[in-house]
């Protein structure tokens, strides 16, 4: 039995998965806004309630909005600003009184949909988060793949590949620069592209279900983008999450247009939707302890 905890930006949830991966408890409370301590007080809660509830103290993973970095030990680039410059893995720790895995909510993604999910049995899995950004996780083995900066699979802040004329410079990113895939590729984006060409508002979803020049632009520039992924990792399935994810449209479209930008690959790249949807990020974060007990 092992805990999955996934730390958003406005719920906490708590998940206790057996070895077969059935949910044995789940929990959601609201994360509280902007308050780091009262933050790692509410996961040692719901951990400890899990505790009471299962009779033992489990293994305890951790999902959250950002990542660890391996030289400080802090949070760095999370949207929840009030984790950044904590080290939030070991504050919980002290709190629940034993070791905590934690990894960035897109690589528990990719974990999970490789463990049990759309990708099970695949070797090489990209998760790719299409929402209010463009997030990647990358999992090779059943393990999630970090690097030494912390932020393989980050391929949202790449930027967008072979850009036409009327691409450059792209828009200004929050990361400082600009042309992003991010950029391009978020639903946020999708919104403002649809609006600036129509004059009317959608939500990105909408939008993607719809068929036009601002789509077919939108399925390109995600081609071309995934196309470098392929260049790259060769990945066996390309799992896409997110809100963008629910459109039926991009797993007709996108892998013959990544195969045509990719390089000269021997068939189609696999394109799968999630199948835990946004139950993912929990569920990785509880494999992150795997289940032959391997460190």
């Amino acid at each position: 039995m092992r805990i999955g905890v996934d730390l958003g930006g406005s719920k906490i949830e708590i998940a206790a998965l057996d070895d077969d991966g059935a949910a044995r408890l789940r929990e959601r409370v609201e994360t509280p806004k902007g308050d780091y301590d009262a933050t790692v007080r509410a996961i040692a809660g719901l951990v400890a309630a899990a505790d009471a509830q299962l009779g033992r103290p489990c293994s305890v993973g951790l999902a959250i909005p950002g990542t660890i970095s391996p030289t400080t030990g802090l949070v760095k680039n999370a949207n929840s600003t009030c984790l950044i410059g904590h080290p939030l893995d070991k504050d919980v720790e002290a709190a629940i009184g034993r070791p905590v895995r934690a990894a960035n909510d897109a690589n528990c993604f990719a974990l999970s949909e490789a463990v049990d999910g759309a990708a099970r049995g695949a070797d090489v899995v990209f998760g790719v988060i299409l929402g209010t950004g463009v997030g990647g996780g990358l999992c090779v083995g059943g393990r999630v793949l970090s690097g030494p900066h912390a932020i393989a699979g980050e391929w949202g802040h790449n930027p967008l590949p072979a850009p036409h004329a009327d691409e450059l410079p792209g828009p200004e990113c929050y990361c400082g620069r600009r042309g992003c895939i991010e950029t391009w590729c978020s639903g946020p984006a999708l919104e403002g592209q649809y609006q600036a060409r129509t004059g009317r508002r959608l939500s990105a979803a909408e939008i993607a279900a719809t068929s036009g020049d601002v789509v077919d632009r939108y399925l390109d520039r995600l081609a071309r983008s995934l196309a470098g992924v392929v260049n790259i990792l060769d990945p066996d399935v390309i799992v896409l999450g997110g809100g963008l994810s629910n459109v039926d449209a991009l797993y007709d479209e996108l892998p013959a247009r990544v195969e045509a930008h990719a390089f000269e690959p021997e068939g189609r790249t696999r394109i799968a939707k999630n199948l835990h949807g946004d139950s993912s990020g929990v569920r990785g974060a509880a494999w992150l302890w795997p289940k032959d007990g391997a460190q």
